[in-house]
């Protein structure tokens, strides 16, 4: 959910850069803040209740790293059914709809920059700021689409594994490295490391 909000910070910086501060105002980022706290707390809760009206027998084992709602169907007794259309359409929803957004709002960056603007510096400036972001959308939303989207019946569950140690454990690990590379003091700091062992 913080992504698309990530993504309106940088259309409204690159096409409303006067605009910035009177549109992103301390009232707009705290309500965008508290609207993706509530969505993704009724979301978990959905989830957390359906699940747990659920029966189970058999194996307690998850065959995953962590407990997550489309393993621990798997080892539930009776129908399941109504679980598996919420995970695949709510937690579709729930993730494609800040993807759309997020896209949309990067229609609207590329559309401006070319139409809008005549500068070949401007333009470079631009997507320079979008790439870390562009990188972090789709190193997340990759292996989510490939988890909740796709239909269960034809996934086995160690694809299953290792697509969510993607979205889990890489995702977050390459977040920092990709963002700070940016960082001027980064750049030069990284250019002497590699230098020395050149």
């Amino acid at each position: 959910m913080l992504l698309p909000v990530m993504a309106f910070d940088r259309f409204v910086a690159i096409c409303k850069p006067l605009r910035y501060t009177l549109i992103m105002n301390h009232q707009v980022c705290t309500q965008m803040v508290i609207t993706i706290w509530i969505i993704g707390f009724f979301h978990a809760l959905l989830h957390s209740i359906m699940t747990s009206r659920l029966n189970f027998c058999g194996s307690s084992h998850i065959h995953h790293f962590f407990c997550d709602v489309k393993p621990l169907l798997e080892l539930a007794c009776g129908n399941i059914e109504l679980n598996q259309w919420l995970l695949s359409n709510v937690t579709g929803t729930v993730a494609m709809g800040p993807f759309f957004l997020t896209l949309l709002s990067y229609f609207y960056i590329i559309f401006y920059l070319f139409f809008k603007t005549h500068s070949c510096s401007m333009f470079h400036k631009a997507l320079s700021t979008c790439a870390s972001h562009f990188m972090v959308v789709v190193l997340f939303y990759a292996p989510v689409v490939f988890t909740y989207i796709h239909p269960a019946s034809g996934s086995s569950m160690d694809q299953d594994w290792i697509i969510a140690i993607m979205y889990s454990v890489v995702t977050p690990v390459l977040n920092p490295l990709i963002y700070t590379l940016r960082n001027k003091a980064v750049k030069g700091a990284l250019r002497r490391v590699i230098g020395r062992r050149l």
